[in-house]
């Protein structure tokens, strides 16, 4: 089996890739984990730090030869308002339940979830059902390519107050946060 240990962002490789992962977006925001390639051959992704692999990425093997990250077709909902600011209240919303979301200019895509669906058709936007690659936004706490907060060690304590009162700790999330800002 071949490791993986360093990743060329898309834009900074050239030449043709030896082969290919096809990753969703969980697969992509792990450190460690094997993956089968296009062709068969078993990898095993080794990166000293977490880092969310984006599509059009490529990890270099041990061997010297670059294997390309594609993105995996998803079934996602993909959420359209009237307005600008219907969409950003969405956001809001989906921000509020922790949901991984991918902001685009005028939609945001979600993984499919009944329950989220229904609550942006009661806020006025308008869901469809679409399969294309996921590239949900990092986080805070992600900004400098690291894997989302509940992987990256980043040296302080999570806690912190919403403005509600409660405190919690960010693990588990099993709580709801209804207030609009």
């Amino acid at each position: 089996m071949k490791r993986a240990t360093d990743i060329l962002r898309a834009g900074n490789w050239s030449g043709r890739p030896a082969d290919a992962l096809v990753l969703d977006a969980d697969a992509r925001a792990r450190r460690r984990g094997t993956a089968t390639t296009t062709a068969g051959e078993t990898v095993l992704v080794d990166l000293a730090a977490p880092s969310r692999l984006r599509g059009g990425d490529a990890l270099k093997l041990e061997d010297g030869r670059l294997v390309e990250v594609v993105a995996a077709p998803e079934p996602l909902a993909e959420i359209r308002a009237a307005e600008p600011r219907g969409l950003t209240r969405l956001a809001w919303h989906l921000g509020n339940r922790h949901a991984p979301a991918e902001i685009g200019a005028s939609r945001i895509r979600i993984r499919r979830d009944a329950v989220l669906e229904e609550m942006a058709r009661a806020l006025g936007a308008r869901t469809a059902h679409i399969e294309a690659p996921f590239e949900p936004e990092g986080g805070a706490y992600d900004a400098h390519g690291r894997a989302p907060h509940e992987e990256a060690e980043h040296g302080h304590d999570h806690r912190h107050d919403h403005g509600h009162d409660h405190d919690h700790g960010h693990h588990g999330h099993g709580h709801g946060h209804d207030r609009e800002p």
